[in-house]
């Protein structure tokens, strides 16, 4: 009798501690924010950009503020979506297409199939972003449209 009330005293006490994490009953972390790829992807356009005119110091003038606009909206998503973006060396170290290889014209053709990529991605995020998202979302697929006539 006293083994069983012992016992039931015993598994009484460690039930409670079952729902506290130590036994590996850790909630699963929250899935990343589906607005998540839009902030690497306008991050890695803004490293192609900046790529290109390290390449084509004459191009600096048309595309750097293609550059910064890239930037603008990967800060805009990240606040928005309570993302951290990464530091400026981890920004740094994204790979990008290499412009140097060929001429200006064909650093202008790559960052164009990396624009209309990108603005198809954003497109297809806005169409199933949440209203709330929504203009922001359509706002930069709309300046992703207009990025390719930069780069024409």
């Amino acid at each position: 009798m006293v083994r069983g009330v012992a016992l039931v005293a015993l598994v009484g006490a460690t039930g409670p501690l079952t729902g506290c994490g130590l036994f590996g009953d850790e909630p699963d972390p929250p899935p990343p924010d589906p607005l998540a790829p839009l902030i690497t992807g306008a991050l890695d356009l803004a490293a192609r950009y900046d790529a290109a005119i390290t390449a084509f110091p004459e191009l600096a003038d048309r595309l750097r503020p293609v550059a910064e606009a890239h930037r603008a909206h990967a800060a805009e998503l990240a606040r928005v979506t309570g993302t951290a973006l990464p530091s400026a060396s981890a920004a740094a170290t994204t790979p990008a297409a290499d412009p140097g290889a060929g001429s200006a014209s064909a650093a202008l053709s790559q960052l164009r199939e990396a624009e209309q990529q990108g603005r198809e991605a954003a497109a297809k995020a806005c169409t199933e972003a949440p209203a709330s998202r929504s203009a922001l979302v359509g706002s930069i697929a709309a300046a992703r449209a207009t990025h390719l006539e930069v780069l024409r």
